[in-house]
């Protein structure tokens, strides 16, 4: 059997490592476009701020380990740009030599991640302005703050909110600009302030409703300009979102979101047979609102890719959904949301209430305690969990991931009364915060 996988990072090489242990004898080829495989994408804002001391620390096994390990035949500098469903090939270019390479496949796995978004806004080419996705991004990034004190930021979201933390432990002055009104989108408007209090508190400049029309410059980035102004900076960072990287597949007939994304089945499949996609260029189904969804995760990623290599040797494992759980550091304050916003559930037309409540991550009483504030949404009809939002200092991890739990096994706010949950004065209050608001729950 010859499986052939395109991409190289999480999704790709977590398939390609189930086929290894399954299979030993499997000839797997994996076409990476750049020359690095199998990265941690996550930590590379750390490398930036030197809390992780080199971008080498985040890969988790070298093209080498690959190939004389595990026998599996990865490519680099393999660009593809066609797949032939009829004949089963991938073909594309290879970029070092200028030469074209042609794969036959028996099964295979698209495994080709996202791209961040660059809007064609003008003087976009100059020098100092960057994105962050790979590891070669990094370096540029980290070569070209030796000269920058003023640094902005486009987009508020997880990535823009990791690289203004990491950009000010450095000693940068550090501006965001947003398009929209709140940072962190993600979180309801209500619990965003606490993330907006943390930017002013460490002299992060955010500037809210303004819209990026152009750079302005000669050689290299002088300043930003938005429709309501214009800003001087040394350096800039575009971080307003990801796209899934499948152009190519425009003629094969594979069925995508309009945003790209491949939709696949719960195993992997796409509708055309021994095709699999798994990651950042797959859909994944959300649990809560019953729907196919696209929210790009390292944890996804691998979860995908590891279930798309068990199907592809016909092994029957199912992807169960995600219900959206994700956590991020800003400065002292971790911020951690699962299941869906307000905004999201009134997209969907749910009648839902809200308990918020603030409280400590440890027995009141307690030295170190920190504090959290936490927002649940249920439904009004039967007090299902439908999602939480806690930022705060330390134990909001715990919480999200109960509050994850909870969603996935459909729980109602009550039951969460029942939880077992572990307790000591350093850990915790007798109630846990999120049985607290419960409690409070069953008393209106």
């Amino acid at each position: 059997m010859q499986y052939v996988i395109i991409g190289g990072d999480a999704a790709g090489m977590s398939a390609a490592m189930e086929i290894v242990r399954k299979d030993p004898t499997a000839q797997i080829t994996t076409l990476e476009k750049g020359h690095i495989y199998s990265y941690g994408q996550c930590g590379l804002p750390y490398v930036v701020g030197k809390h992780v001391p080199s971008s080498e620390d985040v890969i988790a096994r070298s093209v080498e380990t690959f190939r004389s390990k595990y026998g599996i035949d990865a490519k680099t500098g393999y660009e593809v740009t066609n797949i032939d469903v009829a004949n089963k090939t991938v073909s594309g270019n290879i970029l070092q030599t200028k030469d074209t390479f042609e794969v036959n496949y028996d099964r295979l796995l698209i495994a080709t991640g996202a791209s961040p978004i660059i809007p064609k806004w003008d003087g976009s080419n100059l020098a100092g302005i960057h994105t962050i996705k790979t590891i070669p991004n990094t370096e540029e990034i980290i070569a070209d703050l030796e000269n920058a004190h003023q640094v902005t930021i486009i987009g508020g979201g997880y990535i823009g909110l990791e690289m203004a933390e990491n950009f000010a432990s450095l000693g940068k002055k550090v501006r965001i600009i947003q398009r929209g009104d709140q940072l962190a989108g993600i979180f309801d408007k209500d619990m965003a302030t606490f993330i907006h209090k943390k930017a002013a508190d460490h002299h992060v400049e955010v500037i809210l409703n303004e819209e990026v029309k152009s750079f302005a410059g000669g050689k290299r980035v002088e300043s930003v300009i938005t429709n309501k102004g214009s800003y001087q900076t040394d350096l800039v960072l575009i971080a307003i979102g990801v796209k899934p990287k499948t152009e190519f597949l425009k003629d094969t007939g594979i069925t995508t979101l309009p945003n790209g994304a491949i939709v696949v089945n719960a195993r992997l499949e796409t509708n055309v047979e021994n095709i699999y996609a798994a990651g950042d260029c797959a859909t994944h189904f959300h649990r809560i609102k019953q729907e196919d969804d696209y929210i790009p995760l390292g944890t996804t990623a691998n979860k995908q890719g590891r279930l798309a290599g068990l199907n592809m040797m016909e092994d029957g494992r199912e992807f169960k959904g995600i219900v959206g759980t994700s956590i991020m550091q800003f400065f002292d304050l971790s911020l951690g949301k699962t299941g869906l916003s307000e905004k999201e559930v009134e997209q969907l037309g749910i009648p839902y209430e809200t308990l918020m409540q603030q409280a400590t991550d440890i027995a009141g009483y307690f030295p170190g305690k920190k504090t959290m504030h936490i927002k649940l949404l249920y439904r009004k009809e039967d007090q299902s969990l439908l999602g939480g939002q806690i930022i705060g200092g330390n134990g909001v991890d715990k919480r999200i991931d109960v509050l994850a739990t909870a969603l996935y096994h459909q729980m109602t706010i009550s039951e969460l009364l029942d939880l077992d949950l572990a307790y000591a004065p350093p850990y915790n209050g007798v109630w846990d915060p999120l049985q607290q608001l419960a409690k409070r729950m069953e008393r209106k």
